[in-house]
């Protein structure tokens, strides 16, 4: 089976290192790719937002599948059209994606299917928006609508905070993901990530993690794309994965089904394990990052079984996804001045050597200079990332891994997996 992978981040790195596993992969192509995935795939210039040439080099090329990694694409309608020219796609349809697309979108559903989430409030206007605010206390949650990086979620621990964030969003800070605004109550719990694949009918679990969005150690600093993570997250026990998968999943790949857009692909649901149970903070359409690598650092199935398995809509006809007990943790190298400003253009060298502790070393934001030298392009840079016995063991072989790795310019959290590492201690 030839398959072509669109995009060129640490995720798709994760996933063409495990397709390239598979013996039912023929060739595979990726688009733009970057130079760790040019190790398993032959990249190419291809421009994601013209659905005529995606669909061209498919059938120029034998694609037999194409995996859209990002959202954006997802959310443009790239599957619709590579769908409608006849081509198998994994990933949901435009309507489909709206699940991340548009966060009052999810907070609509969720209302209509009785699914626990947050109260809300749309706005779209920030006189609207400030109205709002005086119906929620202290702290909330002020949100971009539309698409921002992962960067739109402002919790606010003041009304004027509160306002500031309202008034940037208004005003273009997140472009036109900002045009609408979604108020939040603030819920307190501890957050988890579930995965699931669907075809729009069957439902199977794909795993758990935890991530860091903060920049700084202890959680501190502005939230980011995701400076590290581990699978499983252990706090979300089979009782609770149950009930996630029964109050929450079920329900949204209906509700999709009963509007005539069924959603397939994989669904990443945000929860909040709250005291009352887990509720949902939000949807993404696509395989998080830098989740995904270290799901696929656990998977031991064939992923381009399961991933054609979806795009063809026979899912119950194969096996559920099997993943190794044994934990994984990535921890995200970024380049100075990230999430604002990264600096561009910095040196990586000794990534062998890296992976020589036993670590797996995901390229998230690189390129290849004239000379073959290995550069920084952008704010996350390396995913290093390593499977041990324990959170505590995968943790230790990473960071051996990153204080290997020559790149002057980066930084990294050094506490990555502190709250399964504080657990396994007790």
């Amino acid at each position: 089976m030839n398959i072509l992978l669109l995009g060129g981040g640490g995720r798709e790195h994760a996933l063409a290192w495990k397709l390239a596993q598979s013996p039912l992969l023929g060739k595979l192509h990726a688009a733009p790719g970057n130079p760790g995935i040019a190790d398993h795939a032959r990249c190419h210039a291809l421009d994601m937002t013209d659905h005529g040439a995606v669909t061209a080099f498919c059938n120029d090329h034998g694609v037999d599948l194409v995996v859209i990694g990002p959202e954006a694409p997802l959310v443009d309608g790239l599957a619709d059209s590579l769908r409608g020219a006849g081509v198998s796609v994994f990933g949901p349809s435009q309507a489909a994606a709206q699940l991340e697309g548009s966060k009052g979108f999810t907070k609509d559903l969720c209302l209509r299917a009785g699914i626990p989430t947050a109260g809300y409030v749309r706005a779209t206007s920030q006189a609207e928006a400030l109205a709002a605010l005086d119906s929620f206390g202290l702290p909330v949650v002020i949100k971009a609508d539309g698409l921002a990086a992962g960067k739109g979620v402002v919790i606010a621990e003041t009304a004027d905070e509160a306002r500031e964030a309202i008034i940037d969003m208004f005003g273009g800070h997140f472009g036109s993901a900002g045009a609408e605004v979604v108020i939040e109550e603030f819920m307190t719990g501890e957050e988890a990530s579930f995965f699931a694949l669907t075809d729009g009918a069957t439902i199977v679990a794909f795993g758990s993690a935890q991530d860091h969005k903060r920049v700084g150690d202890g959680d501190t600093g502005p939230n980011t794309g995701g400076m590290g993570a581990y699978s499983p997250a252990r706090v979300l026990t089979p009782e609770l994965e149950r009930e996630t998968l029964t109050r929450i999943i079920a329900p949204t790949v209906k509700a999709m089904a009963d509007a005539g857009t069924p959603y397939s692909g994989v669904l990443y649901a945000g929860l909040m394990l709250t005291e009352d149970g887990p509720r949902l903070i939000e949807y993404n359409c696509r395989f998080g990052d830098p989740e995904c690598q270290v799901l696929m650092l656990r998977l031991q199935s064939d992923l381009v079984e399961l991933l054609s398995a979806v795009a063809d809509n026979r899912l119950a006809a194969i096996a559920p996804p099997d993943f190794s007990p044994d934990p994984a943790l990535t921890v995200v190298m970024a380049a100075g001045g990230y999430p604002g400003t990264p600096v561009k253009g910095g040196m990586i060298a000794d990534i062998a050597l890296a992976e020589a502790h036993g670590a797996k070393v995901f390229h998230a934001g690189t390129i290849r200079d004239d000379q073959g030298v290995l550069r920084a392009s952008g704010g996350r840079v390396l995913n290093v990332s390593a499977r041990g016995a324990t959170v505590r063991a995968a943790r230790d072989l990473a960071y051996d891994a990153v204080d290997a790795i020559d790149f002057a310019d980066g930084f990294c959290r050094r506490d990555i997996g502190w709250r399964e590492i504080a657990r396994e201690s007790e």
